[in-house]
């Protein structure tokens, strides 16, 4: 399992470092022996246990998850898509990034990279829907996620 070391959010990155992301939020990740497979890197499906890990962490800081299931939301991720770059190694101190790319009316898109340094080691995208906890049935975007993602558009000054 991916070890919280520091982390780090922001609503917008200053435009010298890199680009601006919503809600973006980071973490860096310490490689397990358990983690490395055959090939001497880390394996596979260990990509999608750290994405698990900084989706929940960019919605407990701003959609905490506690209570979008109170109020009858429960995410669920429809699709995967990971694009490995260069190998992540056993000793090697990655950094997990993940942010939200789109909000459409019953979708959201995340997008992430893990990198090595400055070293694009993976890139991610995943599209996530929210079921309602009574029907199980996709349901429309909860109001406060589609607010908050408008109130980051507006402030957004990339343009």
């Amino acid at each position: 399992m991916a070890t919280r070391g520091s982390r780090e959010t922001t609503m917008a990155k200053d435009s010298t470092s890199r680009p601006k992301r919503c809600f973006e939020t980071s973490l860096d990740i310490r490689v397990g022996t358990y983690e490395i497979d055959y090939a001497g890197h880390v394996s596979n499906q260990v990509y999608l246990r750290w994405c698990e890990d900084l989706r929940l962490q960019l919605l407990e800081e701003h959609f905490p998850l506690e209570g979008l299931m109170a109020d009858g939301f429960m995410p669920v991720l429809i699709s995967s898509e990971v694009r490995y770059h260069k190998p992540i190694k056993l000793f090697d101190k990655p950094t997990g990034y993940m942010w939200l790319e789109k909000l459409g009316p019953a979708t959201m898109e995340f997008c992430g990279e893990f990198k090595v340094g400055e070293m694009l080691a993976t890139s991610v995208k995943h599209t996530g829907v929210f079921v309602n906890t009574t029907t199980m049935k996709p349901t429309r975007m909860p109001e406060k996620i589609v607010t908050k993602f408008k109130e980051w558009q507006g402030n957004d000054d990339r343009n």
